[in-house]
């Protein structure tokens, strides 16, 4: 099952991925001119984030399209794990590139270089700041709407961006204005300590996703607190809960009076998880009645 034609998640993650290539092209470009102009090693290295961005949000893009493809015959469970695949991606290219900042760096740290035309270069990543930031606010948006990993992950690396075009402007005023050369180094160095912070982070959640890990704890007690809330339900257990992609997938055992019919356990059922699927849009749902005579000593949520 995937998420409902109606439901604005779907197109939502697609536009998502469609503006955060586009934009990821477009300051590579210009961050190119930029460090062409001032041969800035913190303009370099935010040139490198822009570069691997792009290739990023392009894996990301086709890594969306698969992941929403409904389930076939040969993947009965949909195609999500290929979100956080791509995740995986993204974490390797962005550890990577901050790998060759660093290194970049530490050769100009060690012999430090002069700046030039440092008000194109700030000019370049003022623009570069208010893109991306609204991208980054679209981006929250998507992510609350469909909980998508790919697009969380491609969120962090461009909520990143944003200070690090700071951390560049700042490098390029003081190091034009004061000839501070080191600061600029040190930028890079620092910009290039968050990336790699940031790569363990979304490799971080795109393994939890891959090893099926249950849903947080809030989550489930929201679950529990849904099925108890009807008033037939006695009891709650074997709750098991996953992440694919965008789909959640919710299976748990409902206990209900034994003397109850198999049509009103059914009704019963139907009811609880239109309560889930109105709190949980689009979840896979999977419910197991149990009479109270066959209940377990110890309920297990």
């Amino acid at each position: 099952m995937t998420l409902p034609s109606a439901h604005p998640a779907p197109r939502l993650m697609r536009l998502a991925t469609y503006a955060a290539v586009g934009l990821a092209v477009v300051l590579a470009l210009v961050k190119a001119i930029a460090w062409q102009a001032t041969g800035s090693v913190a303009v370099l290295s935010s040139l490198v984030d822009s570069l691997l961005d792009a290739a990023a949000s392009l894996i990301n893009l086709f890594a969306i399209r698969q992941a929403l493809e409904p389930a076939d015959a040969e993947h009965r469970f949909g195609h999500g794990k290929a979100e956080p695949l791509a995740a995986l991606g993204q974490a390797a290219f962005i550890a990577g590139s901050g790998l060759l900042v660093v290194l970049q760096a530490v050769g100009n740290l060690l012999q430090p270089r002069p700046l030039h035309n440092a008000g194109i270069g700030l000019a370049i990543m003022l623009f570069s700041i208010v893109a991306t930031f609204a991208l980054v606010r679209f981006q929250a948006y998507v992510v609350r709407r469909s909980d998508s990993v790919a697009i969380r992950a491609d969120r962090l690396h461009y909520a990143g961006d944003v200070m690090m075009n700071g951390s560049v402007i700042l490098a390029l005023m003081l190091t034009d204005w004061l000839d501070i050369y080191w600061v600029d180094p040190l930028c890079g160095i620092a910009i290039a300590g968050y990336m790699l912070w940031g790569s363990v982070s979304i490799a971080r959640i795109a393994l939890d996703m891959l090893m099926d890990r249950e849903l947080s704890d809030a989550v489930r007690q929201q679950i529990i607190a849904i099925v108890k809330a009807h008033p037939e339900v006695r009891a709650v257990h074997d709750l098991r809960t996953r992440a694919s992609g965008p789909r959640q997938f919710i299976q748990l055992h409902m206990v209900l009076p034994a003397e109850l019919t198999l049509s009103r356990a059914h009704v019963i059922s139907d009811e609880v998880e239109a309560e889930l699927q109105s709190a949980f849009p689009g979840a896979e749902i999977l419910i197991h009645q149990d009479p109270t005579d066959a209940m377990e000593p110890e309920i297990r949520a």
